[in-house]
């Protein structure tokens, strides 16, 4: 009994001296949101999403005296009022503010620019919303970040992905928007790979490795975007969800698609797409239908820069596997198999 009182003590007074601690110094991480948790409202691609640059806010380069780039707030504003949005497709930073009245930001940041080291940062502008103020800073790259909200500003070190990550992958649902991929019987490729996106998701997300998806909604980046993504983030492999179809119904069966231009010894494209096809085909009990080398239509695949391949998991045109793509469990199967993929090449 005495030791527990002893122990309680103890925790009681480490507790205490941290709260005091950081109420002293008055600092605060700040919440914050990946790309692929943000919900758009309307999806769309960048051209379409963009709100017009009505309001830029100025940038001072001079006074680099910190490696933070610093964003001064409105006196009164809460740190639990503040989110940091990392919109990674478009190289984008994006704070935002819900306060309780919104009138006077602009008036605000007319007068108070950001201002440390601003190296990573191109542009930024404000918009007031319906129920926010978001402050939106095009950066020179893919950056994560770490933040802090002291004295009534908001404190961002921008570092690289593999900076912060030792393990980092791309995963590229095809299609999005009007890019619909094979269509049968009203049932669309492109919502198909996004569901099996999201099931994949939630297995990702109990590990340690890195994931950055090139979409999770219906939007639809270009190529290059999808290209240069896995770029950026120096990403150890990128692996594309498709869905196939033809115009001979009997086709059926998993393929996967390498990029046979890009060659690194020891663990490259073909031996992901090896992997990634055995993976899949077990998963769901199914034919393998073989490794195919990229073509000119595999814009993403024949591009990409790092180990890359694509898993077309079944034929929409073909009768039994139109009906098995619209299953839950078949989608959580050829999820397995990718998860498996990844964990098997990173020799989990």
């Amino acid at each position: 009994m005495k030791r527990m009182a002893v122990c309680c003590l103890v925790f009681v007074a480490v507790a205490m001296s941290a709260i005091l601690y950081y109420s002293a110094n008055k600092i605060i991480v700040v919440a914050d949101v990946a790309q692929d948790e943000v919900v758009q409202e309307n999806a769309g691609s960048v051209e379409d999403t963009v709100v017009e640059d009505k309001n830029h806010i100025r940038i001072d380069r001079k006074s680099q005296n910190t490696n933070y780039f610093c964003i001064p707030l409105p006196e009164g504003v809460k740190a639990e009022e503040v989110t940091i949005e990392n919109h990674y497709m478009d190289k984008e930073l994006w704070v935002s503010i819900t306060p309780k009245e919104l009138a006077g930001y602009e008036e605000f940041y007319a007068s108070n620019g950001v201002y440390g080291n601003c190296d990573n940062v191109l542009e930024g502008h404000i918009d007031v919303e319906k129920d926010r103020i978001c402050l939106r800073f095009a950066l020179t790259d893919v950056f994560e970040y770490h933040s802090i909200f002291e004295d009534s500003a908001l404190y961002v070190d921008f570092m690289t992905p593999k900076e912060v990550f030792d393990r980092i992958i791309v995963i590229d649902p095809a299609y999005g928007q009007q890019d619909t991929g094979v269509t049968a019987n009203n049932i669309k490729a492109k919502d198909i790979t996004l569901e099996i996106a999201r099931a994949l998701k939630a297995k990702l997300d109990n590990t340690d490795i890195k994931v950055y998806y090139t979409r999770m909604d219906d939007s639809n980046p270009t190529a290059a975007k999808r290209v240069e993504l896995a770029a950026a983030t120096k990403a150890d492999m990128l692996i594309r969800i498709e869905v196939s179809g033809d115009q001979n119904t009997k086709l059926y069966g998993t393929e996967t698609v390498y990029n046979s231009r890009f060659f690194i010894p020891g663990f490259g494209s073909v031996e992901l797409a090896d992997l990634l096809e055995r993976e899949v085909v077990t998963a769901v009990s199914g034919k393998a239908g073989g490794l195919l080398e990229a073509g000119e239509a595999d814009a993403v695949i024949s591009n990409a820069t790092v180990p890359a391949a694509a898993v077309k998991v079944g034929y929409l045109t073909n009768g039994q596997e139109f009906i098995l793509l619209q299953r839950e469990d078949y989608i959580q199967r050829i999820a397995e198999g990718i998860y498996q993929t990844i964990l098997k090449a990173y020799g989990d």
